[in-house]
């Protein structure tokens, strides 16, 4: 690690991965090699009893710091609750409370925080979660970039989903099991991108063709795929820092036995994105999604996987773009329409600062 923390720190790639593995766990948890991959949220062993059987307690938590604060689809207050909303659910849990703070900079507009506020309701509204804790501080002015917003949130699994001593993670995929996401990617990070550099004149379209973020819950989503495959759903995530192919990395990285191979011409992406993307020199494949989820499935239950997200309102788009294998353990290798295969790692820095 370098001496000090520059922005390719936050970037969610494999800076992020060695700052946390090599400084921080070591020092904050002890027994950080015991819990093995670090997932979207932690799956505690805290049981809620209720008429219907026991429940395990999920818990996640998530600081947001987007620039700019206001983005075509979305915002930072929107954002804020989709991304914790969003952690809990791949965990297969349905969320159920959120706590929201607030560090406010001096000077901050009363009525910019007022627009934040409501979509922060507007969309706790849409994802079922109740507000119930929170905390606000004011920092001196030239010390807070306006607003930074934390959102932690507290879910339940069902046990009768994914029993005692079972959840989601990377070390249940599978040969043979088929990789899927709910829908175009690169959205979110390049409408950002396009709403922070206005003088590059591609504003993405107007009205109907305007390119806007993804931004989106995903619970209903995540809960369908639990529900309808139980252990058949191996693992899921949504891919926002460092994208889909960070994202798939992760899945793999340690493994000695199997890695993932995916197809080029089946990974849904937008025109808009693609051209935007190819002019800028940018990869949609590490452009970062938040309303979007990948889903690693048994081979024998994708076609039931797709049409579970193509009945919901964010998984219309959704497409199985490749599968796991024992031909290259360890890699994620993406076949071009050529048919050649080229290695994909996690992204080294930052391709895109301040995006969640």
């Amino acid at each position: 690690m370098e001496d000090v923390i520059t922005l390719d720190y936050g970037s969610g790639g494999g800076k992020t991965s060695k700052l946390i593995s090599d400084l921080i766990l070591p020092l904050i948890n002890k027994d950080h090699e015991k819990t093995g991959a670090l997932c979207d949220g932690a799956v505690l062993d805290i049981l809620k009893g209720t008429g219907d059987g026991n429940q395990r307690l999920v818990f996640s938590t998530d600081s947001f710091v987007v620039d700019p604060r206001f983005f075509p689809g979305g915002d930072i207050g929107k954002l804020s609750v989709c991304g914790t909303v969003n952690d809990l659910a791949m965990m297969g849990a349905e969320p159920a409370y959120l706590s929201l703070s607030f560090i406010i900079e001096e000077g901050f507009s009363a009525e910019e925080l007022k627009t934040i506020a409501m979509s922060i309701g507007r969309t706790a509204k849409e994802a079922g979660v109740r507000i119930v804790t929170g905390d606000t501080k004011v920092v001196d002015r030239g010390r807070g970039d306006g607003i930074y917003i934390n959102t932690s949130g507290i879910g339940f699994v069902d046990s009768d989903l994914f029993p005692e001593g079972y959840s989601l993670k990377p070390e249940n995929i599978c040969a043979g099991d088929s990789v899927i996401v709910s829908g175009t990617v690169g959205d979110h990070g390049t409408a950002v991108m396009l709403a922070r550099n206005p003088e590059f004149g591609m504003g993405g379209g107007e009205g109907s063709d305007m390119l806007l973020s993804d931004c989106a819950p995903l619970n209903r989503e995540a809960l369908a795929l639990a529900r309808g495959l139980g252990k058949d759903l191996r693992v899921m995530r949504d891919p926002t820092r460092g994208g889909l192919a960070t994202a798939l990395n992760e899945f793999v990285e340690d493994r000695q036995d199997v890695g993932i191979e995916i197809l080029e011409k089946e990974i849904p992406i937008s025109d808009t994105v693609r051209s935007i993307c190819d002019i800028l020199g940018l990869d949609p494949l590490y452009c970062a999604c938040e309303g979007r989820l990948i889903a690693v499935v048994s081979g024998e239950c994708e076609d039931r996987a797709l049409s579970i997200l193509k009945r919901e309102p964010h998984g219309s788009g959704a497409a199985v773009i490749g599968h796991v294998t024992e031909k290259t353990p360890g890699r994620l290798v993406i076949r071009t329409v050529l048919g050649t295969g080229r290695i994909a790692v996690k992204l080294s820095g930052a391709q895109l600062p301040r995006i969640c």
